[in-house]
């Protein structure tokens, strides 16, 4: 539950112009607001369970896109019960006013092809159906070099831009082809985020090599039984899976309100894990480029 310093769960990950929400619990769109994140730019929300403070923010958010005369469609993807939260939003609040789409997840694997970036789901280890969630950026032209194109006769402007996008292009009747003046394509970003889970080896699959992992961490360690019990991680064990999948960085979040100190949470992930830090409001993270 939200308290004095810390709001119920959401990440918004910007790419390019566009912006994905991942969860969406009450207070967000305030959030946005303070973040100076437009409604208009989000584009798809992805849920990764039907828990209040993963999701009570989506009615709000709607009504507010409804009021700002909203015509783009909006995605929105989530476990089974998805459809009818949001049907039932929509016959008691009226709206909403633009298209939307939703997506029931029933199989881990791509959900969403966009341009520019997938996201993949897998099982979380929670009680009840939840998901988590990767971001991964497609990737991205190898560098250019312009005196290959030079000596290939390649006239500057349009067919430079195709070359530097992959494409192969015919001058004076040659194929020249784009990796003759392009180095080889780099991998794109990944961004993991697991939602509210148990260690789960299914995540920690899909976190491999991720340049930042989003972990659950509840409890600290000394109440480890009570995060069996009730679905979650504590923060040693988020560390460790970050250690295992190999990831750059780690953000913990989703900490229980009885921690009012995360100082020691802190310290003892980064015993397990040093490249570690605990998600704050309105914390911002660039992923810098490969």
């Amino acid at each position: 539950m939200p308290t004095p310093e810390r709001g119920s769960s959401s990440v918004a990950v910007k790419m390019g112009r566009s912006v994905i929400l991942l969860d969406c619990g009450e207070g967000t769109q305030r959030q946005m607001i303070a973040a100076h994140i437009g409604f208009s730019r989000v584009k798809q929300i992805f849920i990764t369970h039907l828990h209040g403070d993963h999701l009570l923010g989506v009615p709000g958010l709607l009504q507010s896109m409804t009021l700002q005369r909203r015509e783009e469609p909006l995605d929105i993807y989530g476990p089974p019960g998805t459809h009818a939260f949001i049907q039932g939003v929509s016959d008691t609040l009226g709206g909403p006013g633009f298209p939307v789409t939703v997506h029931e997840l029933t199989e881990s694997g791509r959900v969403s092809d966009s341009k520019g970036f997938t996201v993949e789901a897998c099982r979380a280890d929670h009680r009840g159906e939840a998901w988590s969630y990767a971001v991964v950026e497609k990737p991205r032209p190898g560098r250019f070099h312009p005196e290959k194109a030079r000596a290939l006769s390649v006239p500057e402007g349009v067919l430079w831009k195709r070359l530097q996008d992959g494409e192969d292009v015919e001058v004076d009747d040659k194929l020249v082809r784009s990796l003759n003046v392009t180095d080889p394509p780099r991998l794109g970003r990944r961004l993991v985020y697991t939602g509210d889970t148990r260690p789960s080896d299914e995540i920690t699959m899909m976190a491999a090599g991720a340049d930042l992992l989003i972990h659950e961490a509840t409890f600290g360690d000394e109440l480890v039984e009570r995060a069996a019990e009730d679905g979650h991680s504590t923060v040693s064990q988020a560390a460790e899976v970050a250690a295992k999948a190999g990831v750059k960085r780690l953000i913990l979040t989703h900490i229980s309100g009885r921690y009012g100190d995360v100082e020691p949470l802190l310290e003892a992930a980064r015993r397990v894990f040093p490249h570690t830090l605990i998600a704050s409001d309105l914390l911002e993270v660039e992923v810098p480029l490969s």
